[in-house]
C-alpha cells in the first residue's frame, strides 16, 4: 500500500528510513493510520550512511528515524509521533475524551515507551547486535537478546492485562499499539521469541498485524528492502 494522499503535508513530508529500523516502522504505521503522504528516503546503516555529512546535519546521533516537515526536523520515533499528533490531529493517536487520554498518558504510553526504548529497542540495533556477536558468539548474543526482550514483554504483559480490549487500551489504535507491535514483529521473526508465554500480547498482536496501515509499513513493503 503506498502512502496516502495527506492534502497540505503531502509536498513535504520526507521520512528518513530504513527498513529493518523497527523505530522507523513505528512512525511508518503512524504517517499510514493518520492517512499522510510522505517521501521516503532510505539510510542504509549497515553501510553506515548514517554517518554521512548530510545525514549528520539533519541528526548528530546519526539514528534513523528523522522526519523532516518543511523548515522543521524532529529525529527520535517518540518525538516525531508526537509531533505528528499535535501537527496533524486527524486519525488521532491518543483517546478524544480528556480523562481516556489522560490515563492512555498517565498508565500506559510513559510506560511502554520506556520499556520498549530502554529495555528492548537497543538490543535490536544493527551496531549493538554486532558488538555483541563480536564479544560473545552468535549463540550466546541470541541468548542474551531474547533473555532481555522477554524481561521486557513479561512488564508489559503484566502492564496491559488490565487494560486491553481488542488493541493495547481498548477497541480502537492508539499510540501504544504503535509502539508495541512492531517490537513484537521483530522479537518473533528475527529473535525467534515464543509468544506462548505471554497470552495478552499475543491477542492484541494478532489484531495490529492485520491492520492495512502496520502491513503497508512493514519492511519488506519498504523501497530499499532486501530480499
Amino acid at each position: 500500500m503506498a502512502p496516502k494522499d495527506g492534502g497540505e503535508a503531502s509536498s513535504k513530508l520526507v521520512l528518513y528510513s530504513y527498513w529493518q529500523s523497527s523505530c522507523s516502522w513505528r512512525v511508518r504505521f503512524a504517517l499510514n493510520l493518520k492517512g499522510l503522504s510522505y517521501e521516503y528516503k532510505a539510510v542504509n546503516l549497515a553501510k553506515g550512511e548514517q554517518f554521512t555529512p548530510d545525514f549528520e546535519k539533519l541528526n548528530p546521533l546519526h539514528f534513523v528515524p528523522v522526519l523532516v516537515d518543511g523548515d522543521v526536523v524532529v529525529s527520535d520515533s517518540y518525538a516525531i509521533l508526537m509531533y505528528l499528533e499535535e501537527k496533524y490531529p486527524q486519525r488521532t493517536l491518543l483517546p478524544a475524551d480528556p480523562q481516556q487520554k489522560a490515563l492512555n498518558l498517565q498508565f500506559i504510553m510513559p510506560q511502554v515507551a520506556s520499556i520498549i526504548s530502554s529495555s528492548i529497542q537497543p538490543l535490536l540495533m544493527l551496531s549493538i547486535l554486532k558488538y555483541l556477536e563480536e564479544k560473545v558468539g552468535l549463540e550466546e548474543r541470541l541468548l542474551f537478546v531474547q533473555t532481555n526482550i522477554e524481561k521486557g514483554f513479561l512488564a508489559l504483559e503484566k502492564l496491559l492485562k488490565d487494560f486491553v480490549g481488542k488493541y493495547a487500551t481498548g477497541e480502537e489504535v492508539y499510540m501504544a499499539d504503535v509502539f508495541m507491535a512492531p517490537q513484537i514483529a521483530v522479537a518473533t521473526e528475527r529473535f525467534k521469541i515464543d509468544m506462548s508465554k505471554f497470552p495478552t500480547l499475543s491477542r492484541i498482536y494478532e489484531s495490529q498485524r492485520a491492520l492495512p496501515e502496520f502491513l503497508a509499513a512493514s519492511p519488506e513493503r519498504q523501497p530499499d528492502a532486501v530480499h
